[in-house]
């Protein structure tokens, strides 16, 4: 018996799957996202088509859901584009959270950054929805009259789907979307004036904040959606150069027919989030450490009200997990290490041994984009503390490890010092290294577990959609390690005295 179907709209490719009655995840369908195109620091892709994939995917697997109709969302953050609100018709591209034309506005916001910080828990970067859109308004004034006028709606990928689905009904986005917007107060889980004026974007232009489960919002797509539609919010996307024979037929709404479903909408909210959700419990004593092109270490707040000024927690970011449908409030706190993968790919990461680890007297830094959360240092990016022509390729993989697992290991000291951990969870694709693996497992006193089961986000998604349990059904394989007293390796606490001695 199915209990939720779920669709992860993400930055390469976009997966539905089912939830079976035992929290299970089968029925995989996944299909590549439309290409991003690249240029400069712009990143673009057609919205429509984004759409029209997503609906397919979904489509294919509602064949094999029964009489389910449940569906739990979740989606890449900060992704956004402008639509127009009588057609649909987008008027920019999705612009990815990878896009970094707001840089700009981060510079001249630069002597805010506190006061960002204190209210969204966040650090000001330029791939956050709020300065990308600050710097296409400057450069677009009558975009910011028409937003004003409600001729145009502006909002995350989420906000565009749910209201493309809702034949335009439903205008809105959930608390953890929000929350990565920097326009959001977390601890009000509202939009933030204050915030809306610093940024230059009027607060009634955005959509409204709702819980993350308990939606009960229906979405319809079929016949009875396209009565409440225009033609032109119906289209699939087409290539940018049109025949004419193909211009007539898309104006005339006769376009290739695309996937018909109706579905109730209970959960929505970031793809992060459902991946907690499906990964780590809120018993307080789990810890799950992510890592992927970049890497995320991050737990459950002990205390709702549990402030990052915590001094052990001083820089880490906060981060509203989810909404309950009781709007119950779930946070966690959080540490970033920045393009750890890049690092690793030009050297034969895969080869290395965790006894190639911690031996001579060389540190490392290994985060090509500056040190993360708590440091955000970005004049410290891949660093060695003495030449190393004379290395291997495997010998400087080696220390390039070392440092992403020193890092992990100090996050995880600090949140500790907060709290007690029990258990650590690894994930993500870099998680399948036994260097690593075993490297974490060598320097915390904590039991290490790889987790097995895939496709994370989809998972959490569907367990909120369902109503069931963070981390029910996970499958697990504990790391074991050689631990003397739960001693860390004497190279790690080197390790720290370099690099604080970098840091003043």
């Amino acid at each position: 018996m199915i209990s939720a179907i779920a669709l992860d709209l993400g930055t390469t490719s976009i997966k539905a799957g089912l939830l079976d009655q035992d929290g299970a995840l089968g029925n995989i369908v996944a299909k590549p996202a439309p290409k991003i195109a690249v240029n400069g620091g712009c990143y673009e892709s057609d919205a429509l088509a984004y759409a029209t994939v997503a609906e397919q995917v979904l489509g294919e697997c509602l064949t094999q859901a029964s009489d389910c109709r449940t569906l739990g969302l979740c989606s890449q953050r900060s992704s956004f584009l402008i639509w127009e609100q009588a057609t649909g018709q987008p008027v920019t591209a999705l612009i990815s959270w990878q896009d970094n034309r707001g840089a700009a506005s981060c510079e001249a916001l630069r002597t805010q950054e506190n006061l960002i910080r204190d209210l969204t828990g966040l650090p000001l970067a330029p791939y956050y929805f709020a300065p990308k859109l600050r710097v296409m308004l400057q450069a677009n004034p009558e975009w910011l009259t028409r937003l004003e006028q409600g001729e145009l709606l502006a909002g995350t990928l989420d906000t565009f789907l749910i209201w493309r689905w809702s034949g335009g009904q439903h205008f809105m986005t959930d608390a953890s979307m929000a929350a990565r917007t920097l326009l959001m107060d977390i601890r009000q889980q509202q939009w933030s004036p204050r915030l809306c004026e610093l940024f230059g974007i009027p607060i009634n232009m955005l959509p409204e904040i709702r819980p993350s489960a308990g939606l009960k919002l229906q979405l319809d797509n079929g016949l009875t959606g396209r009565a409440k539609m225009s033609p032109l919010m119906m289209q699939p996307a087409m290539p940018v150069s049109l025949s004419p024979t193909l211009s007539r037929k898309r104006a005339r709404g006769q376009t290739n027919r695309y996937a018909s479903f109706t579905l109730t909408l209970q959960a929505s909210l970031g793809d992060q989030s459902a991946a907690l959700i499906a990964s780590v419990s809120e018993d307080r004593t789990e810890a799950l450490v992510n890592l992927g092109t970049g890497c995320f270490v991050v737990r459950y707040l002990p205390d709702e009200n549990l402030s990052t000024e915590t001094p052990a927690l001083d820089g880490y970011l906060r981060t509203l997990v989810y909404q309950d449908n009781a709007q119950h409030t779930h946070f966690a706190i959080e540490g970033t290490l920045n393009s750890i993968a890049a690092a690793l790919a030009p050297y034969p990461a895969d080869e290395c041994q965790v006894d190639d680890l911690f031996l001579g007297d060389i540190f490392c830094l290994a985060e090509p984009s500056g040190l993360g959360a708590p440091y955000f240092q970005k004049n410290l990016g891949i660093r060695f503390s003495q030449p190393i022509e004379h290395l291997t390729q495997q010998q400087i993989a080696a220390l390039l490890l070392e440092a992403v697992i020193f890092r992990v290991a100090r996050i995880l000291e600090d949140f500790h010092r907060a709290s007690p951990i029990e258990r650590v969870y690894l994930s993500g694709g870099l998680s399948g290294l036994s260097c690593l693996q075993h490297g974490i497992a060598r320097c915390v006193p904590f039991d290490v577990y790889r987790l097995l089961q895939a496709e994370t986000s989809l998972q959490g998604a569907a367990l909120l959609a369902a109503g069931m349990a963070p981390a029910f059904h996970r499958e697990v394989e504990k790391i074991s390690a050689a631990r003397s007293t739960h001693v860390p390796p004497e190279k790690y606490l080197r390790w720290k005295e370099w690099l604080d001695a970098l840091l003043r």
